[in-house]
């Protein structure tokens, strides 16, 4: 469960200066609480956590809720970049992993594997946080993240625990965020592509490069996958490679016959190019 210590992450001053505008003094004085191999909980110094511990491999810290009368409650998502399941609690935080397990960036996701604790400075009282998501990038940072439905969704505790976040993660390097939802069609032309990420729609080698291929110059879908053959064959290899990167088409339409086609970049080759 060792990752090396990225870069900055051995700066341990107030990383908000001295205003003191957030909750907390100094990251130092910031914990965390992740689960163990057998499910017990364990409580370390967040600093020792964040560059020490592999995060994406842990199990959730805590459960998500179920609440009565909602159309959501947990569930799992097959990550195609992991190959394993994720932990999720709402349809928000679907898009989210969606849009995430998409990033070619992105090498590592987890839902809810950490709680973060600390004593408020206004107030003395201990404050905790668990955010919903944490996803690892391919530089060695880490995101971790909240998926809000709506822009106000946890109200004043949450921002309050926004600030502690932004500034505890910017000490060793990483980023916290709120992620905001896009757009329904962006949404559901990813919900879309997703249902074709396993690799078993892929198809053989040969296909796959005569795919590549028929688009290696921009044109509308079905141009290309009538020149390759048999629709039904091609169609899930030509939504496969959109999901990888490989091709790339505008998610800002909803996809259809006549969207345009372009080749993309693969996930080694935009790690590759860091």
């Amino acid at each position: 469960m060792i990752i090396k210590q990225v870069a900055g992450s051995g700066d341990r001053r107030d990383p908000t200066g001295p205003s003191g505008r957030v909750g907390v003094r100094s990251a130092e004085e910031v914990e965390a609480v992740i689960a163990g191999p057998a499910g017990e909980l364990m409580q370390r110094r967040w600093l020792e956590v964040a560059t020490s511990v592999r995060l994406e491999d842990l199990p959730p810290v805590s459960a998500f809720p179920v609440v009565p009368g909602k159309r959501w409650g947990p569930g799992w998502w097959w990550s195609a970049t992991t190959g394993r399941h994720v932990v999720l609690g709402s349809a928000a935080m679907l898009t989210q992993l969606m849009l995430l397990d998409r990033d070619p960036q992105v090498t590592g996701l987890a839902g809810r594997p950490v709680r973060l604790v600390w004593r408020d400075e206004a107030d003395g009282r201990a404050r905790s946080w668990v955010p919903q998501l944490f996803a690892r990038h391919a530089d060695g940072t880490g995101l971790l993240a909240d998926c809000p439905g709506t822009a106000d969704a946890g109200g004043q505790r949450a921002r309050r625990a926004q600030e502690v976040l932004e500034a505890v993660c910017a000490a060793v390097g990483w980023s916290y965020r709120r992620l905001e939802p896009p757009s329904r069609v962006v949404a559901a032309n990813v919900r879309w592509l997703a249902g074709y990420r396993h690799p078993r729609n892929a198809g053989s080698a040969q296909l796959r490069q005569a795919v590549l291929g028929a688009f290696a110059v921009p044109r509308p879908l079905m141009d290309g996958v009538e020149a390759v053959g048999d629709p039904l064959a091609v169609r899930p290899v030509v939504y496969h490679a959109l999901w990888c990167g490989e091709l790339s088409a505008g998610l800002e339409e909803p996809l259809h016959e006549r969207t345009v086609i372009k080749p993309g970049h693969t996930r080694d080759q935009e790690q590759g190019g860091q």
